[in-house]
């Protein structure tokens, strides 16, 4: 799965995985080593998440249901909590340094093969 803005077909990651079960979206990128460049998660459904037993920094986009993005923390540092998005229904988490101030609130994004 990729994800992009559909206005600029600027591409963000073109391998990302869905985590939409109890346990993927609980461990999600704990204890991994890195995240290349280009992949990801999504996390389904995701209100908030945590960098606990994380070895790197990610980029996080939260998005409602219709893909609108809510809010983008850049460069989330490992053992940090995200603020709760109660209008949440996807999070994409990418390699920091991905987004670059490249993705605004109120966006809509596309996910899609």
């Amino acid at each position: 799965m990729k994800c992009f803005n559909p206005k600029t077909q600027e591409v963000f990651a073109n391998n990302l995985k869905m985590n939409n079960t109890y346990f993927s979206r609980l461990i999600g990128l704990m204890f991994k080593k890195n995240l290349p460049a280009g992949s990801g998660i999504i996390l389904k459904p995701c209100t908030q998440i945590h960098t606990c037993f994380m070895r790197f920094n990610i980029d996080v986009i939260f998005l409602d249901d219709n893909l609108k993005v809510l809010h983008v923390i850049e460069n989330m540092r490992p053992w940090r909590i995200s603020p709760l998005f109660l209008k949440a229904r996807y999070t994409v988490e990418l390699p920091a340094g991905t987004l670059k101030g490249r993705v605004k609130k109120g966006e809509i994004l596309a996910i899609g093969l």
